[in-house]
């Protein structure tokens, strides 16, 4: 029983999430909670069990969302690269997402969740806690690479996985809109290579 009921409350959780990515990537701020629960199949209190609220459930949609994308990113980059081989092969990793079938939808769902953060203050500091928890696997996925004869520090890890997220989700975003159709995988690969300087990384 005991397990049939935790089996029931992820397909809940599972379900909710679903309903909120269609309807978040839809409507933006303008997406129901009662409408959220209707489409999982479930009731607005079903929500308030699971996720404490709206925000607390869409914080936990941008942990759900982005996770399996730094899952494919730790798989993808060996840790016997340097630092600058590292770079290039998330940057290629990056560019391929951009050519997934949904990767319209989710452009439309990245943009719906930043224009729910500027208008929700209480939401806005939790979704830039989630964004950078995923940034520091990034940082730690970097830290302790060879490069220029040492290793990444992890401060200089950090500062470039900062600017290596900026680069390469507007490079992205200028693929799924189609302005920036002539971004291939190795144009990708050397704008982020470029970003791997002294004034990047700073000290150590």
């Amino acid at each position: 029983m005991r397990k049939t009921r935790a089996e029931a409350k992820d397909r809940n959780r599972q379900a909710l999430l679903e309903a909120a990515h269609r309807l978040v990537a839809r409507d933006g701020h303008r997406a129901r909670l009662d409408e959220i629960a209707e489409r999982a199949g479930l009731t607005t209190g079903a929500v308030y069990s699971l996720f404490g609220s709206k925000n607390g459930l869409l914080i936990a949609l941008v942990t759900d969302y982005l996770a399996p994308h730094y899952d494919g990113l730790e798989q993808a980059v060996s840790p016997s690269l340097g630092a600058i081989e590292a770079v290039e092969v998330f940057a290629r990793h990056y560019r391929r997402t951009c050519d997934d079938p949904d990767a319209l939808r989710r452009l439309s769902f990245e943009i719906s969740l930043q224009d729910l953060a500027l208008r929700d203050p209480e939401l806005r500091p939790k979704l830039a806690a989630s964004v950078r928890a995923h940034e520091e696997r990034l940082t730690g996925l970097l830290s302790g690479r060879s490069h220029d004869g040492g290793t990444l520090t992890p401060r200089q890890a950090q500062r470039l996985a900062t600017a290596l997220r900026a680069l390469l989700v507007g490079l992205s975003q200028g693929v799924i809109l189609g302005l920036a159709d002539a971004a291939s995988d190795d144009y990708f690969a050397a704008a982020a290579r470029a970003l791997v300087t002294p004034d990047v990384l700073g000290a150590p």
